[in-house]
């Protein structure tokens, strides 16, 4: 089973063409929850994703509400810059997801308290407020696959 990223309202084209790129690397799949800050024909987008976009699956879904619907026995691990517990406390699993929230103010806040058990961060020092989207979901991901001994990977 996969492993799946999350974008809700994903707002700049180039961190979601890097996050393509990771999928299609990865075999993750990607999914897009609208509104989306950007048009999905827009230059950059396609630009960060190269010649990627025919290898990575992607969904559209109007809200997160229409994913979880979709994925009813699915995992769900929700980023936060706010969360207590750390990426590496948490043992993943094939099919988990991982779920973003948009650039500029990470997930709603009423998400995170509706599921704090599936929070967590990634550590980073009092300098900067959060790493970028692309980076953050990068990190969360091959520690996924590095948990699961990279399947299907060379």
């Amino acid at each position: 089973m996969p492993l799946h990223i999350v974008l809700v309202e994903p707002e700049i084209p180039a961190n979601t063409g890097n996050i393509a790129r990771s999928c299609a690397a990865t075999g993750a799949h990607l999914h897009l929850v609208h509104p989306l800050g950007f048009r999905t024909d827009d230059a950059a987008l396609k630009r960060a994703g190269l010649d990627y976009w025919p290898a990575v699956h992607v969904e559209h879904h109007d809200s997160f509400e229409d994913v979880r619907r979709k994925y009813p026995d699915g995992r769900f691990f929700f980023t936060s810059t706010r969360a207590v517990k750390r990426y590496t406390d948490f043992e993943f699993r094939d099919g988990d997801f991982f779920v973003f929230g948009k650039e500029t103010k990470g997930l709603p806040q009423e998400l995170l308290d509706a599921n704090p058990e599936t929070c967590m961060r990634i550590p980073i020092t009092d300098k900067v407020r959060s790493l970028n989207l692309s980076n953050s979901a990068a990190i969360v991901l091959f520690e996924a696959l590095r948990q699961l001994g990279y399947p299907g990977m060379r």
